[in-house]
């Protein structure tokens, strides 16, 4: 919330900026709807649920962090936000869920986050690996007859085409 206030001697100028969103509205809709979260509002103030908080405006947090219910839209909302917006450009595993876990928490967190990085095309296509390089390629012995030796080349983990 902002508030100015500006004095002339004639005028008294006062304003006030509000900036809400829906995403919080929406969290506490599901939470409201999420049978594992409800059930640790029942267990608020217990030792089960010691790190979690009923905040003022109704949200349930783990450690400070808005809890996103298990079984929720919300999930593939926050990951994409965090993996494909203009200010992350597909950050890798470790970054993401570095940057998201300061502001959410749920359930298999960091399973979801692998598991979408490594879904992602874009970064299939673009992203290096960082593996050592394989050893030096050896040339293969002339044969002396046909067929007396075969060789074959496999490639393995192509990215899928778009097509």
């Amino acid at each position: 919330m902002n508030l100015g206030l500006q004095l002339t001697p004639h005028h008294i100028w006062c304003g006030h900026l509000a900036i809400t969103s829906d995403f919080l509205e929406q969290v506490k809709v599901e939470q409201s709807m999420d049978q594992e979260l409800q059930q640790k509002i029942r267990l608020l103030d217990t030792d089960q649920a010691k790190e979690f908080v009923l905040s003022k405006d109704g949200i349930l947090r783990f450690k400070n962090r808005v809890c996103i219910p298990a079984k929720s839209e919300l999930k593939h909302l926050i990951l994409d936000e965090g993996h494909k917006s203009r200010l992350s450009i597909h950050p890798g595993m470790t970054k993401m869920y570095k940057d998201l876990k300061e502001s959410f928490w749920w359930n298999g967190m960091k399973r979801d986050v692998a598991e979408f990085v490594a879904a992602c095309l874009v970064c299939q296509k673009a992203k290096v690996e960082h593996k050592k390089p394989g050893g030096m390629l050896r040339q293969l012995d002339i044969p002396q007859w046909k067929w007396d030796s075969i060789s074959m080349d496999f490639v393995t983990h192509l990215p899928k085409s778009s097509k």
